[in-house]
């Protein structure tokens, strides 16, 4: 088992030169890539949501659906991602980069009463697109090829309402709904046999849970004001379909199967795919003029079959901090006094931990970790006013992930995002015809 996973890694590495193993060689494992983190506003500043309530009156927090109080404004928002990573393994001295561009979110919110606010919205929640391949040589000759292969992604569709019980304490819920496949194909070759073994595992996802939300504002005096928030997710539900397939065939064309036969088959079910969560933050301001915050991310580690074998992440969580800073909206002489500027940092101990399986000359696995740099503008298209403050989002995120050590992969990275936010008033009833 150690030497399977093992062998998945360094595969990883010998294929570097070749741009084909997705965003990360680390999505082999699992459910891939989770892209998941809000919209860009709140990415360009780490992270940060869990105490986090807009100043204005656009806009909607999905991450704590409790922190929506201010919201007036029917606001729509199209946001995009590219993805820039360059990747370094002392495997060999390989290096390769990739590039990527998505959807990330699009949603849509409103508010139903001065007391309740509703939002919907889709996002992509994992990604998976990776091609690793390896070769041994064998005695007499003989040549054993090796290829993995994964591909799919888990979407997300999401509602979510707020309610305030008072002005400084608010109550949200929110449901989150995951489709999708995913599937991890390993093939071996011989170079002196025509037939291909090919074991393919397809993750055919369909689950659902809520996220409970929470959040406290007292405001003082001098427009200064504190926030406090919390959230967690619970009430799983649905199932993850894992269908495997062990059979022999060989290729006709690239991807066009002749001769196909059936060795094995199997199935399963698993109710632990998307991992239960937990988010506290805390955060101060002063009133349209600044917001500082930070906040501690607990994901509970979950199992999954990978190949046909059972793989376990650990626990993990994040620390985020971050906030923005807005000169004077109001100063209409001065473009750039009404642009948000946001910063922001995070760390995160990933859940995957190789556990010894990168053992090298006696040191043990190492822990696959995150670190980013954040920062971002909103731009205020220039008939915006306070009143309905629509604009484009950007943000930037350097970051790091993995390691040199024991043979592993480092993992440079630089994210852009932009979002085009429009916040009117809708459904509003004429008074006069």
């Amino acid at each position: 088992m150690k030497r399977f996973f093992l062998l998945t890694l360094l595969a990883s590495g010998c294929c570097l030169h070749a741009q084909t193993i997705g965003n990360s060689p680390y999505a082999a494992f699992g459910i891939g890539d989770v892209k998941y983190d809000n919209t860009v506003e709140n990415s360009a500043m780490g992270g940060i949501s869990t105490a986090y309530i807009w100043d204005f009156n656009g806009g909607f927090n999905f991450k704590n659906p409790a922190a929506n109080q201010n919201v007036e404004l029917t606001t729509l928002k199209i946001e995009g991602t590219n993805e820039n990573n360059f990747f370094k393994s002392n495997y060999n001295n390989l290096s390769a980069t990739k590039h990527s561009t998505y959807l990330s979110n699009i949603s849509l919110s409103f508010p139903i009463s001065k007391k309740v606010k509703f939002g919907l919205g889709y996002q992509p929640y994992s990604t998976k697109d990776y091609s690793l391949y390896t070769n041994n040589t064998l005695s007499a000759g003989n040549v054993k090829g090796t290829n993995f292969t994964g591909n799919g992604t888990i979407n997300m569709v999401q509602t979510a309402a707020s309610y305030s019980v008072s002005p400084e304490f608010s109550l949200g819920l929110r449901a989150n709904y995951y489709f999708g496949n995913i599937y991890n194909i390993e093939e071996l070759a011989y170079n002196n046999a025509e037939l291909i073994n090919g074991y393919e595992t397809k993750n055919k996802v369909k689950s659902f849970n809520f996220t409970l939300g929470t959040t406290y504002q007292k405001k003082y005096k001098d427009d200064r004001k504190l926030t406090l928030g919390a959230t967690a997710s619970f009430g799983t539900t649905g199932t993850m379909e894992t269908n495997y397939t062990n059979s022999t065939y060989y290729y006709v064309d690239q991807t066009t199967k002749s001769y196909i036969s059936i060795i094995e088959q199997k199935n399963s079910s698993d109710k632990n795919l998307i991992p239960t969560e937990a988010s506290v933050g805390v955060g101060y301001g002063h009133d349209t003029k600044w917001f500082l915050s930070t906040q501690l991310d607990y994901r509970k580690g979950e199992n999954i079959q990978f190949l046909g074998k059972s793989f376990s992440f650990n626990n993990s969580y994040r620390i985020s901090a971050g906030g923005w800073y807005l000169p004077n909206y109001n100063n209409f002489r001065n473009y750039f006094s009404r642009v948000v500027y946001r910063y922001g940092f995070y760390y995160e101990k990933g859940n995957l931990n190789l556990n010894g399986l990168g053992e090298v000359n006696g040191v043990g696995g190492k822990d696959i970790n995150k670190f980013a740099l954040t920062a971002g503008v909103t731009l205020p298209f220039q008939k915006s006013n306070v009143s309905r403050m629509s604009g484009i989002d950007l943000g930037i995120e350097f970051g790091k992930r993995g390691t040199l050590q024991n043979n592993l992969i480092n993992q440079n990275f630089i994210n852009l995002s932009i979002g085009l936010n429009f916040a009117d008033k809708w459904f509003v009833k004429r008074q006069f015809d």
